[in-house]
């Protein structure tokens, strides 16, 4: 089974899409992305594919756990479902990027159909700004952002999860 999220509410230049593709126990996740600056950008799933409103009435990450912000790689306890980490977009703003994941589905609890992908402007901090090395706190207002969003910025790019062939 495959879904795709076309990037057709994007309020710059910015072009793509991004596919999954169920794979045994994971959904192999490939964006392929053009328009961006150069850098890293945090790129989530959100709650609802409601776009009537540019990217701003997608709500929060999609987080059915109810659990901090975190990385593609933590556990579904220690991130929202929605965290898929960051993509790189090279000099000529192009990402051309294949992983997976192992948390989000096509049915039950981590359904992502008919939710929606945003593309932030800067790179997610993974839930881990505001903290030193040992964990404490060193600056609590960015810690506080960084556990709801990474800190990650203005939505510049997002879409609608549906289905495809």
């Amino acid at each position: 089974m495959k879904a795709v999220c076309v990037l057709t509410n994007t309020p710059k230049f910015v072009k793509g899409y991004i596919e999954f593709s169920e794979i045994q126990d994971y959904i192999l996740i490939t964006v392929n992305i053009t328009g961006l600056t150069e850098g890293y950008h945090g790129i989530h799933i959100h709650e609802y594919g409601d776009l009537r409103e540019n990217c701003k009435s997608v709500c929060s990450h999609f987080n059915p756990y109810n659990t901090l912000h975190g990385d593609i790689g933590d556990s579904k306890n220690n991130r929202h479902i929605g965290d898929l980490g960051n993509i790189y977009a090279n000099e000529e703003g192009n990402v051309n990027i294949t992983f997976k994941d192992y948390f989000i589905k096509f049915k039950g609890k981590c359904n992502i159909i008919g939710r929606s992908v945003v593309i932030h402007e800067k790179e997610d901090d993974l839930g881990r700004g505001g903290i030193d090395y040992l964990g404490n706190i060193i600056n609590e207002k960015i810690y506080n952002e960084s556990i709801k969003t990474g800190n990650a910025g203005s939505r510049i790019a997002c879409g609608v999860i549906g289905w495809c062939k």
